[in-house]
């Protein structure tokens, strides 16, 4: 773990998130900056700085949790579409240098990509959006 990382003092419980999923080895949490509600991160409790340190045990974790946290999603906002990213140093434009996967669900018409315009919504937004992914995938 690293004390100057967000995504580890979240994934030990020392900074606070909006958590719709978590296990031994990964956690799934909304992004504050976000393109549209419902937009989840997916990150490695391990400090894992990119994709090239990923192990392989890690990285199963990882894609069997993108799945189920895409799925409820999914069934929790029904976008028309669905956007899985993930960036991999500062070239490519990763900002927080530990691994993370964005779930970031896309309506037809929008406009995200690499837009400046994100949405930081408050608590009880967030609470509310936590609240629907979970339920949805406490029944898928």
């Amino acid at each position: 773990m690293s004390d100057k990382c967000i995504f580890c003092r979240i994934a030990h419980g020392t900074a606070e998130a909006s958590i719709v999923y978590e296990d031994s080895t990964v956690i799934a949490f909304l992004d504050i900056q976000q393109f549209h509600p419902g937009h989840a991160l997916v990150v490695p409790k391990a400090h894992v700085p990119d994709i090239f340190d990923l192990d392989d045990e890690t990285g199963a974790a990882l894609m069997s949790t993108l799945r189920r946290v895409s799925r409820a999603v999914d069934s929790a906002f029904s976008p028309d579409g669905i956007n899985i990213w993930q960036s991999s140093r500062a070239a490519a434009g990763q900002d927080v240098f530990h691994l993370h996967f964005h779930v970031l669900p896309r309506h037809t018409g929008d406009y995200w990509h690499y837009s400046p315009v994100r949405r930081s919504p408050s608590k009880a937004e967030l609470t509310e959006q936590a609240a629907a992914i979970r339920g949805a995938m406490a029944s898928t």
